[in-house]
């Protein structure tokens, strides 16, 4: 939308805005810092849960051979008594 389509209403509500974001520019600023970074918790969760899974099934892996279950029996045998 050019700015010769805009009506007058609407150009004078632009000047109004820009006028109050002028007045109030380290509010504008957090503001729009803060717009910048509304996706970033998404991205982070997401690399986190993939991380998790990898880490999981790395733990999977590992906890199914012989040596390992041999070493974690010792272990409860040991913490048993026994």
């Amino acid at each position: 939308m050019g700015h010769g389509t805009r009506t007058a209403a609407a150009r004078a509500a632009w000047r109004r805005t820009a006028r109050r974001a002028a007045s109030v520019p380290g509010r504008l600023r957090g503001a729009r810092e803060h717009l910048d970074d509304a996706g970033m918790a998404t991205a982070e969760y997401a690399i986190a849960t993939l991380a998790a899974v990898g880490f999981a099934g790395v733990l999977v892996v590992v906890l199914k051979g012989n040596e390992v279950k041999g070493l974690l029996s010792g272990i409860v045998r040991q913490a048993l008594g026994g």
